[in-house]
């Protein structure tokens, strides 16, 4: 202990300071323009709430027998200032744009955040720079084994495969030579969940073929229709499900669905494809946290927030009350490591968690959520669905 506190940077954080804490969020070329508007105006009401608070002045900080740990809640009352770093061109650019934004504008954690298809340099980055990223929206989130100032709700598409590939896995027991078919679009997000379930199901008896669409543009309905006796996966979005024939599939074909990119239990499936699909969901089911997600658009809703990108704007809401829960229980202690060992001593004692059932952090964890569901509709119409089993953490 006495080594690790002698190797200590003495210095204070960049982008902190008595009175102000400076903080950026990062939107990649490809973002949704909708999504990051939505998860901007959740952001800046965030901050424009917080330094509406008129404090009293900070005192001296001083042990209090009535707190449970004996230590003080004083702090200093700092005014959050949020630069929005919009980054622009190819992705080999982006490590580059990146650096000149932190020495233009030096912050003390990276807040949200969104992506379209890869957020490798940004998470590269802030790990180099030493820069908390705090719970950015990325549907396919890099591998983030060794990593440390990067926190993610969960892996995404990537966790929606392995929940899929688990149930695959079960099915081939019974049925050797199972044919996979995935489909999904060159260059989307999609690439990387398939790349993810061809992985979780190597050494098995199954052999996994890919229809790789256009990056965009319409798609023939004819091509969309399932062979006999084979499992479907679908990493399409809703407007790609909607072109789904009208017919409905062989009786003994099995659809997977991803949740994320299909809009979850909202996914415009055909009537007819209703009782074949399974939707994985790396999210609670909607009965257990609707209570959750109405705290978030209730405030979205007093405060006049368009609501363009729930399930984004719930958690962009949610990841700044936990930088503001952090930061009010760390005794004054402005340096970034200690911000995160916080996330991780306190996140699991959360109770509004949004669309999450529980979130826990920990050394070697950066995924707060890491289960989810396979869920089926439970009619041919309507957000009604079933989930077929348990939470399940692959």
């Amino acid at each position: 202990l006495v080594d690790y506190l002698k190797g200590l940077d003495r210095r204070r954080a960049p982008g902190i300071s008595d009175s102000e804490l400076q903080l950026a969020t990062v939107l990649t070329p490809d973002a949704d323009p909708v999504a990051s508007k939505g998860m901007l105006d959740v952001l800046r009401q965030f901050v424009t709430d917080t330094n509406a608070v008129h404090f009293a002045a900070a005192q001296p900080m001083q042990p209090s027998a009535h707190t449970q740990y004996s230590k003080s809640m004083l702090r200093a009352h700092r005014k959050w200032i949020l630069h929005v770093w919009q980054l622009e061109g190819p992705a080999d650019t982006w490590q580059a744009q990146l650096e000149r934004h932190l020495a233009a504008e030096p912050v003390f954690a990276v807040l949200s955040g969104l992506a379209g298809t890869n957020w490798a340099p940004v998470q590269a980055f802030c790990e180099k720079a030493e820069l908390p990223c705090l719970f950015p929206n990325v549907e396919a989130p890099p591998r983030a084994e060794h990593e440390y100032y990067t926190t993610y709700f969960s892996q995404g598409v990537l966790l929606e495969a392995n929940l899929m590939a688990e149930a695959i896995k079960a099915s081939a027991a019974t049925k050797p030579g199972l044919r996979i078919r995935q489909v999904y679009r060159a260059g989307g997000v999609g690439e990387s969940a398939a790349r993810a379930l061809e992985e979780a199901l190597a050494g098995q008896n199954v052999t996994t073929v890919s229809e790789i669409l256009p990056p965009r543009g319409a798609i023939d309905r004819a091509q969309k229709s399932p062979a006999p006796s084979e499992v479907v996966v679908l990493w399409l979005r809703s407007d790609d499900i909607v072109a789904l024939t009208a017919s409905p599939p062989p009786p003994d074909t099995v659809i997977y669905l991803s949740g994320l990119m299909g809009d979850l239990e909202r996914a415009p499936l055909p009537p007819a494809w209703r009782s074949s699909t399974r939707i994985a969901l790396p999210v609670d089911l909607p009965e257990r946290r609707r209570v959750r997600v109405d705290f978030a658009m209730g405030w979205f809703a007093l405060r006049r927030i368009p609501i363009v990108a729930p399930r984004i704007q719930a958690d962009t809401y949610l990841a700044c009350g936990l930088l503001s829960e952090a930061l009010n229980h760390s005794a004054d202690v402005a340096v970034r490591d200690y911000l995160l060992e916080k996330f991780e001593d306190m996140i699991e004692r959360r109770v509004l968690t949004g669309y999450y059932p529980r979130l826990s952090l920990a050394p070697g964890q950066r995924f707060a959520s890491k289960g989810g569901y396979l869920v089926r509709f439970a009619g041919p119409a309507g957000n009604a669905v079933v989930a077929e089993g348990g939470w399940t953490v692959p």
